[in-house]
């Protein structure tokens, strides 16, 4: 695979959040009940994948307030150096953009996009970002304006809505796992997200499908493929070990974040910072 079909997928920094006390009792989504302790080693391991990989990780502090402040994917799109603060569709989220700004624009020293239209919604977990053109989930927490948003923040790439029905993101049922390679859970309403993908695509795309809904969410950077662990997904992972071994695979157990909805992509916000003259003289 050459550089430049990379390029879309090279990163320098990851932004992540801490777990607080609260996601335990009150993270959205809970399914069942969490080992805080699990989790937070779980939380580590993921952080720390992220940084052998080469990237510089921002960690924000826990925010008891926000038990969803963990999946900072949700609150910021960031593409070709341009940071769009979003509107998360769920009300308890919406302050969660306040920190993200200050970050974003003094941390990483990024131009921020604000969302105008007060009625928009858009999560991060609902932009698929291709390399080449984004895909926007329809979903419960993410409307037409807020993909009309999106379009309008990043012109240069196409940007298609995607009807997402049974999930709570569109990036619950498929991910990129590679340069124009969609991985993607093996369920009639995922392969049926998939086909209208197909169908509205500027670009084709190679597909991997997995048997487990959970393990279709990939986090892939700087040739390297995190993915749920065998521990978890065996026949998932097997997949991952057969069709993707071009790849360096880094396996990641995250029992206790899934019980929340939580995913390998939304933990992070994964930014390409170039690097200004005065950071190397």
């Amino acid at each position: 695979m050459d550089r430049q079909a990379m390029s879309p997928f090279r990163y320098t920094h990851a932004i992540v959040c801490r777990i607080p006390d609260s996601y335990k009792t009150a993270a959205l989504g809970l399914s069942e009940p969490v080992d805080l302790a699990k989790a937070r080693k779980q939380h580590e391991m993921y952080v720390a994948a992220l940084r052998e990989i080469g990237l510089d990780v921002i960690e924000l502090p826990a925010d008891e307030k926000h038990p969803d402040c963990l999946f900072v994917e949700d609150v910021a799109v960031v593409c070709n150096g341009t940071a769009l603060l979003t509107r998360p569709g769920h009300p308890n989220r919406k302050n969660e953009t306040e920190y993200m700004r200050t970050i974003l624009k003094n941390e990483l020293e990024l131009p921020v996009i604000e969302i105008e239209d007060k009625k928009a919604t858009l999560d991060g977990g609902d932009v698929l970002f291709t390399g080449k053109e984004f895909f926007v989930g329809l979903s419960s927490r993410t409307n037409q304006a807020g993909a009309c948003a999106l379009a309008s923040a990043f012109p240069e790439f196409p940007c298609t809505p995607i009807k997402v029905e049974k999930s709570l993101h569109l990036k619950t049922v498929l991910t990129m796992a590679g340069p124009d390679v969609i991985c993607v859970g093996n369920t009639p309403d995922a392969q049926s997200i998939l086909k209208r993908i197909e169908r509205e695509a500027t670009f084709r795309y190679q597909t991997v499908t997995v048997p487990d809904m959970h393990a279709a969410n990939v986090v892939f950077a700087n040739g390297v493929l995190l993915h749920r662990s065998a521990e978890e997904y065996p026949e998932s992972a097997k997949i991952f070990e057969e069709k993707l071994s071009l790849w360096n695979l880094k396996p990641v157990t995250f029992s206790e974040l899934e019980k929340a909805n939580g995913s390998l992509t939304c933990c992070s916000i994964l930014i390409r910072k170039t690097r200004h003259l005065k950071n190397i003289m």
